[in-house]
C-alpha cells in the first residue's frame, strides 16, 4: 500500500491540517499517512527556514527515508508545500507516484500579483506587525486564509495554542516567503499522475493560478465553489472525496511514476 506524504504551506505545521488526514483516511481507505513539517516550521521549528524550495525538498526527503516508510510516495501539498512536492516530483520522479496540488502557484505559469493577491497585502502587514501576539496574528491569517468561519473561535484557540507551543520565528516566516516568490517550476509536467484543487474563494492566491497550471500540464482540475486558501480547513470532506474520485478515475499502473 502506497504511502500518502502531506505537505503544508507557509508558518503551517502538521497540527493545522485539522480535521482533513481523518477524512482523508476514511475516503481513500488507508492508514498510511505520513504528515511532514518543513524545516522552520513545527517540529523543526527550532532549524533555519531555507530560502530556496529546492533545500526543502532535500530536507523534506531525508524526513520521509528517516520515517522508515519506503517509496515511491503519494504527496498531498498545499500552498509553499505543493511548490515543494512540484519540485521534488521534477527532480526525483521516480520518488513520486502520484501528486495533489492545493492553492498553489509558481512561476512561469502566473504573476506575482496572481499569485499573491495585492489586496491581501494589509492583513498580511498587520500579521507581520503583531507577529508575536498570537491571538491577533491568528486572527488575520484566519480573516485571510479561511471562508468558514463556524469555527472561527475554537480554531484562533488551537492556532494560538499551536504558535506558543511551536512558534515560528519572523525572520524563518520571511525566508520561507522568499522562497515561495522566487521558486519557478521546470514547463515540462510532472511524470506522475497529478490532480490540482482550487478554491473559488481563495482571497490569498488567485485561484487563475491552479487553473493555468492545470492547462499547461494536462492535469485534473477540480475548484471548490465557496471555499478560501485553506481549503482542507474549509471543506475537508470535499477536499478528500475529491481524492478519492480521481483515484478510482485513473487508477494509473504499478510503474505510474516512472
Amino acid at each position: 500500500m502506497s504511502t500518502w506524504i502531506l505537505l503544508r504551506g507557509l508558518t503551517r505545521e502538521t497540527r493545522h491540517w485539522g480535521r482533513l488526514p481523518g477524512f482523508l483516511r476514511e475516503a481513500i481507505g488507508t492508514d498510511c499517512l505520513l504528515l511532514l513539517d518543513l524545516p522552520g516550521n513545527g517540529e523543526f521549528n527550532n532549524l533555519r527556514a531555507p530560502a530556496a524550495v529546492a533545500d526543502m525538498v532535500g530536507f523534506v526527503r531525508i524526513a520521509a527515508l528517516q520515517s522508515g516508510v519506503p517509496g515511491p510516495y503519494r504527496v498531498l501539498a498545499m500552498s509553499l508545500g505543493g511548490m515543494v512536492a512540484t519540485d521534488w516530483s521534477q527532480r526525483h520522479p521516480g520518488e513520486i507516484e502520484r501528486l495533489v496540488l492545493i492553492n498553489t502557484s509558481m512561476r512561469p505559469f502566473c504573476r506575482m500579483h496572481e499569485r499573491l493577491r495585492l489586496s491581501a497585502w494589509p492583513t498580511l502587514f498587520e500579521v507581520a506587525a503583531h507577529w508575536r501576539d498570537a491571538p491577533r496574528a491568528e486572527a488575520g491569517i484566519h480573516r485571510l486564509t479561511c471562508n468558514d468561519v463556524q469555527t472561527r473561535a475554537a480554531d484562533l484557540a488551537a492556532w494560538s495554542e499551536i504558535r506558543q507551543h511551536a512558534p515560528v520565528s519572523r525572520a524563518n516566516a520571511l525566508r520561507q516567503l522568499w522562497a515561495a516568490a522566487r521558486f519557478s517550476a521546470g514547463r515540462e509536467k510532472p511524470r506522475c499522475p497529478t490532480l490540482i484543487l482550487s478554491s473559488h474563494g481563495d482571497k490569498l492566491v488567485n485561484p487563475v493560478c491552479s487553473a493555468r497550471l492545470a492547462a499547461a500540464w494536462g492535469a485534473v482540475h477540480r475548484e471548490h465553489p465557496q471555499a478560501g486558501h485553506d481549503l482542507p480547513h474549509d471543506d475537508p470532506a470535499w477536499t478528500s472525496e475529491q481524492v478519492r474520485a480521481w483515484l478510482a478515475e485513473h487508477p494509473g499502473t504499478p510503474n505510474e511514476a516512472l
